[in-house]
Formats: structure tokens, sequence, C-alpha cells
């Protein structure tokens, strides 16, 4: 059947097509929450305030009915975001800032696990009576930025560290599997090799099996579950490598954070620099140091790229954002937050986010709704809202009096 509507505003004729049945309404729905006009719509909602630091870590749940965070209070809250309100509150066990939270799947979001700057692992578990009891389930030398949570497990997740070291846990045991330390390329032939500190790691949901991790050099590594075997004295078996080409064998910059969309695109934010989306063809293939040369290069399809922001001050992360990972997000040293069209990387909306730097920003699930959390003590829920809605005219009594008149001499005439 052909749309009537066609040469007609884009969002407009997705809502006609979808009312005469052109569209069916699950297309619909996933593509009119992706259309630019509604992203354009974002606006501060509300404030979730109960912290006393700053917030470092914000998730949802898989249903996004709630919302945990964490922070330099060393306390993690569940709240309850659509109601402004905490389900409940608990001191984490941490003794230093929090940096990430997560709720594990499955679980009746009855546990959390939890990381932070003392190098601690830690589990909450909460009880039938609303109380929350605490475990150490693993610890790094150095800070802990970041856990990455195997998709629909509830048992499952890895943890990575500031001392190169990737930890895989599950909750059905009672302590850690050490799988192996992150090295630097250059130094695997020295003994013992330097270690790559670590700031992020991410599960491509497309395939399990395989997970990237970046941190204090240049380059993202993949990997292959099915290969770690826990020998943590052996090399790292890396899949495959990615980095723009300008910055390879720089040693000037590092990664802060990186994330897998759902078609296995990763992203890749840097200090210092730019975003990056590489394509999963555009690797420079386990060993990236022999393909330095550049004819080499200039034979690679180049990843695209974002810009704009400012990574400097903090350990930021980077996200996808849409039903379909349409759109980019990212925060600021300058407190704002940005989002790109994927497609043709066009800044598309910016606002102010936090009065000095945001850190995270964690889209909704299933609803074009943000959650961002940065310096300030609060967290920050941000929803489509319309914007510069004309006021009532003045005169507005007035028209309602020549309308009731009109209305009753077409009465009398049996208008």
């Amino acid at each position: 059947m052909n749309s009537c509507y066609r040469g007609m505003n884009s969002d407009f004729a997705e809502i006609c097509n979808r009312q005469i049945g052109i569209v069916p309404s699950t297309n619909f729905s996933r593509r009119f929450i992706a259309s630019e006009i509604i992203v354009k719509q974002l606006n501060l909602e509300h404030k979730l305030n109960g912290h006393d630091g700053c917030v470092n870590a914000v998730e949802f749940n898989s249903t996004g009915d709630l919302l945990v965070s964490g922070s330099d209070d060393c306390k993690v809250i569940l709240w309850d975001w659509a109601r402004n309100s905490k389900r409940f509150s608990y001191p984490s066990g941490h003794l230093d800032n929090i940096f990430q939270t997560k709720i594990m799947p499955f679980t009746d979001d009855q546990k959390i696990v939890t990381s932070a700057a003392d190098g601690k692992v830690r589990l909450g578990q909460v009880l039938g009576d609303g109380r929350v009891i605490t475990q150490m389930l693993g610890e790094h030398q150095g800070s802990v930025h970041e856990l990455a949570v195997e998709p629909g497990s509830p048992h499952i997740f890895y943890s990575c560290g500031e001392d190169g070291l990737v930890q895989h846990f599950d909750l059905r045991n009672t302590s850690a599997r050490k799988l192996f330390y992150c090295t630097a390329f250059a130094e695997r032939s020295r003994h013992p090799p330097n270690s790559i500190e670590l700031n992020a790691i991410a599960i491509d949901p497309r395939n399990p099996n395989f997970f990237a991790l970046g941190g204090s050099d240049e380059y993202a590594r993949l990997y292959d579950l099915r290969n770690c075997r826990g020998d943590v004295t052996s090399s790292n078996r890396v899949v495959d490598t990615f980095c723009p080409h300008h910055l390879t064998q720089t040693n000037n910059f590092h990664i802060t954070g990186l994330v897998f969309s759902n078609s296995s695109e990763l992203l890749i934010t840097y200090s210092d620099e730019l975003i990056y989306l590489f394509q999963k063809n555009m690797g420079l293939g386990p060993s990236p140091l022999t393909v330095s040369s550049e004819n080499l290069l200039r034979e690679l399809k180049r990843p695209h790229v974002f810009s704009g922001h400012r990574n400097s001050a903090t350990v930021k992360g980077v996200n996808f954002f849409g039903p379909n990972a349409e759109y980019i997000v990212s925060g600021s040293d300058c407190g704002h937050i940005y989002i790109w069209k994927k497609k043709g990387a066009l800044l598309v909306k910016l606002m102010l986010g936090d009065h000095d730097v945001v850190n995270h920003i964690e889209p909704h699930p299933h609803l074009p709704i943000l959650a961002t959390c940065g310096i300030e003590n609060n967290v920050k829920i941000w929803t489509p809202m319309a914007s510069d809605v004309p006021p009532l005219p003045d005169d507005m009594e007035q028209l309602q009096i020549s309308g009731q008149t009109t209305n009753f001499k077409e009465m009398r005439h049996g208008i």
C-alpha cells in the first residue's frame, strides 16, 4: 500500500502511516522513539537528591523502572526514579569512592555489585525484611573503574582494574578467578611485562564470548573468553585491536571508556582526544605494531569521529542512545551533555548537565530517557518535554464570551 503522506514532515508521516496500518506498531514505536524531534525535546525532568558526594555511577535495571547509583560517599541508593523517591540506600562497605554499580539481571533487583577506588569488588544482597548485607567478592591492587555483567546472567560478571588484572566472578562461588594481566604490546619481550592500567571493559551483547578492554595506552583490545583460561602468567591472547590511525604508537593518549552496540560496533572515548566508532572490519589485528606503516594503514577503513566535547579532567564513559543505537552520548569537562546523530556525526542536542563535569550518561533500556551524573551530588533525569509552549491569549475570557454568543445565535437560527 502506498502512503498518501509522502513529502510531509517525516515524523508526522510516521504517525499517519501507523494509524492506517502501513507501519507496524512495533516498528513505529522504535522509530518514533529514535526520531530526532524526540531527542531535541529532551530536558531536565528532575534531580534525585540523596548522596553526599560526587555521583560516579548510575544504571537502570532491565525493566527501566528502577535506577541504582553510587557515590564518593560510599553509599549505594536504589531509586524509584519516576516518583523521585528512594527505595532504599545502604553503606556499601567500600572505603573509597564508588566507581561502578550494577544490578544483576533476573535477581528481582535483589543483588547489586559494586567496585571502587579502594580496589574492592563487593556484593549488596537485599534480604526479605529490606535489610542489605554486603560482602567482599574480590580485590585489585588499585582502583576498579568498571564491571561488565554477562548479558542475561544473574551470576557472572567481570572486573578490570588499574593493576591490569581482569577477573571473573560467579556469585555461586565464593572466590574470584583471575584471568590474565593486560600488558603493553611493546613490552611483551620484557620480564615482567608492563601492565596496562585498565579503565574500561565491555562485553559484546551480540556475541557474549567477546569482550573489549581499554586503558592507559591507545589500543582497545578484543578478547575471546573461550581463550582466557585463567593462567595469569601467560601473555594475553588478543583477537583484534582498534585504534585511530593517527594515534598508533603515540603513547600520549589513553582510553577512558568504551561500549558495544547491539550490532557489535565499538565506541571508544579517549582522554584529551575525541570519540571514535569502529565497525568490526576496522581492526588492526592482534599485533598492531606490525601494521604501523602508512601504506598498510591507508588500506584500512577509518572510524567515524565525534567531536566538540572535552575529556581530560576525569575518567569519562561514552554510550549509545536509541533502540538501534541511532545516537552517541557523552559528558564533558564543560558540564554539558553532548548528543550526536550516529549517521553523519552531527551534533543534535547540547544540554547543561552539571556545573562542573558530566562523567556518565545512562540511557533507559526502552524509552527516550537519560540519567546522568557528575561532580554534583545528585542524579539528573532527562525526558522529552514540550518547549516554548505558547501561553493562553490575554483576551481568553473575551474569546470565550464571543464564542458562547456565536453559538447561541446559531442555535436560535437553527444552524
